[in-house]
């Protein structure tokens, strides 16, 4: 069974790895290249952050509304509170899809940089197109250790507030409330951690889309 499963496992890869060839070899007879597909994706993985700063920033805001609401609608304001955290959920879900869309194109893009190098025949040119290699290579490093360092943190943020919506779904009252107000402080200091971790990520990609995009 284990054998089969490994089988299974490898033949999943290698025919998407097939399809992702393929796509990049279609992309490019249209003139669009894995250096730009890579822009397009460091771009769109920098936006999918500052939506996912907004959407973390907005549930402890609602979380903050709920736990000093005195009186009121307490069903309304977790069902507002409920419904921040499933777009922040969702927000960092399309996080993590992005910078995986972001790794699929780099591995691509590199290895066919190196390949072309190494077909270069004067030593001046292809020593200059290495350093150019590396440099973005080291560029690229950077950008994807601090994107995936915001990424960490954000699920113990996720399921602190899951467990924050499971116990006031079954104790929505004034009581539950304030069994929950202690962790708030924890919680708010987590979400400015991140906020700060994809601040340096968002910096890190225009940095490298400036770089890239500077040829």
């Amino acid at each position: 069974m284990k054998k089969y499963l490994s089988l299974l496992l490898l033949s999943g890869c290698l025919c998407l790895s097939a399809c992702q060839s393929a796509y990049y070899g279609a992309m490019e007879k249209v003139g669009y290249h894995k250096r730009d597909i890579m822009l397009d994706r460091v771009q769109d993985a920098k936006e999918s952050q500052q939506d996912a700063q907004q959407e973390f920033s907005s549930a402890l805001e609602e979380l903050q509304s709920l736990l000093a609401i005195d009186g009121g609608n307490l069903e309304a304001s977790y069902e507002k509170a409920k419904d921040e955290y499933e777009s922040a959920k969702s927000a960092a879900d399309r996080v993590s899809d992005r910078i995986e869309r972001v790794e699929d194109v780099a591995d691509a893009l590199f290895e066919e940089w190196q390949a072309e190098i190494d077909e270069i025949s004067k030593a001046s040119l292809r020593n200059s197109s290495q350093t150019k290699l590396k440099e973005t290579q080291r560029l690229y490093n950077t950008l994807l250790k601090s994107m995936r360092r915001a990424e960490a943190k954000m699920p113990p943020i996720l399921t602190a507030m899951k467990d924050n919506m499971l116990y006031l779904k079954h104790n929505l009252n004034a009581q539950a409330i304030g069994a929950i107000k202690g962790e708030f402080g924890t919680l708010k200091t987590d979400i400015a951690s991140l906020l700060k971790a994809m601040n340096k990520s968002i910096r890190d990609s225009n940095r490298f889309i400036e770089s890239m995009s500077q040829g």
